[in-house]
């Protein structure tokens, strides 16, 4: 069973037919999916489901803090189950292709204290911007 099975289970989240697929959907390593995406290659899988069907489970998946909203550029929304592990984003400027990365060190200890204007950071979001091998070569 998927990670994310996993957690929505653990929940005691409904897991019906639809939800599943779109979870297994969604499983895997670096997997950043528009709804579009998620719900043709849920089609392949449970050729029923609805576009609304998916649209509405991502937004429950997203409300649940379970899947991650990814916007980049003006590009379409995507989707991160890689929601509970501490990563940031590597972004192809040219084809939208997105990788989880994980830098060493403290990203919030590294913003020097006079750049923090008196706020309470909370939380930090670095997206890291360039060209992917394809796109490069």
């Amino acid at each position: 069973m998927s990670d994310l099975l996993e957690r929505l289970r653990g929940r005691g989240w409904r897991l019906t037919a639809q939800r599943r697929v779109v979870a297994e959907v969604l499983d895997g390593d670096h997997v950043h999916y528009t709804a579009d995406e998620v719900h043709a290659a849920a089609a392949e899988r449970l050729p029923e489901i609805s576009r609304a069907t998916v649209y509405n489970t991502l937004g429950e998946l997203v409300s649940l803090g379970e899947v991650i909203e990814v916007t980049t550029d003006g590009r379409a929304k995507r989707y991160d189950p890689n929601a509970h592990h501490a990563h940031q984003h590597l972004v192809c400027a040219k084809c939208g292709t997105i990788r989880d990365v994980h830098p060493s060190g403290d990203l919030l200890a590294d913003l020097p204290t006079q750049e923090r204007y008196g706020f309470a950071i909370s939380a930090v979001e670095v997206t890291y911007r360039g060209l992917c091998p394809d796109c490069a070569a």
